[in-house]
């Protein structure tokens, strides 16, 4: 025994061992007994109310849309007894007028003569108020429409003589064409185009007419393009 006594044996490990086992079983019945008695989970706490809120803010949302569903229904049914409403008081529909008479087919008398035989006073009234209803409609100015035109017309070459250009555009005539203000405009190397204005009636001449005409002097005349149309 004596030479045990310095051996490193553990002789009460099993002792130990118990004693370890205990404890720990008795900390896990402690902690059942700390949770059959209501210790608050934190976690599981904040989840529970987490859940509780959402439920009531589903239920809130749940409620303003069944409220917005009755007050749209009340709308319509509203409109609906309006309309209906306006349709009963709606006047009845009107007959269809009488058909006329034969005499009217003949013709409407706008002096008013109801006498099948009219009078030679009558008659004679009846042609002053023409005379004078077609010397009044004769008098009235009828509107013409009318286009102011620049053309830009443009020679072969600086040797074109512009004068005889301007001279012979003017030439090209016809009822509803007058001619206006003319000017040279330099273009380059010592060319210049010739810039002419124009009226024209619009039910009478045309602008396609007058560009063919004018590109018919083919000795002076190279191109010709409209710089400005506006009406008159």
């Amino acid at each position: 025994m004596s030479a045990l006594a310095y051996e490193k044996i553990w002789f009460d490990k099993t002792i130990y061992t118990d004693a370890e086992r205990n404890y720990y079983e008795s900390l896990s019945k402690m902690d059942s007994v700390a949770t059959l008695a209501g210790v608050p989970n934190t976690e599981l706490t904040n989840k529970v109310k987490s859940l509780e809120r959402d439920n009531s803010d589903l239920k809130k949302a749940i409620d303003d849309l069944r409220n917005l569903v009755i007050s749209l229904q009340a709308r319509v049914e509203t409109l609906e007894d309006s309309k209906n409403s306006k349709s009963s008081f709606l006047p009845a529909s009107k007959p269809p007028p009488a058909a006329a008479s034969q005499e009217s087919d003949d013709g409407v008398d706008l002096f008013g003569s109801d006498d099948e035989e009219e009078s030679a006073e009558a008659i004679k009234l009846r042609e002053e108020r023409l005379a004078a209803y077609n010397a009044k409609k004769a008098k009235k100015p009828v509107l013409i429409a009318k286009s102011n035109i620049i053309l830009d017309v443009k020679p072969w070459d600086d040797e074109t003589d512009m004068a005889e250009m301007e001279k012979a555009v003017r030439q090209v005539t016809t009822d509803g064409l007058l001619w206006g203000a003319a000017k040279l405009v330099p273009l380059a190397y010592g060319i210049h185009k010739l810039q002419i204005s124009c009226v024209v009636e619009d039910d009478k001449v045309s602008v396609d007419w007058l560009t063919e005409e004018i590109e018919k002097i083919e000795d002076y005349v190279q191109s010709i393009d409209i710089a400005a149309f506006n009406k008159v």
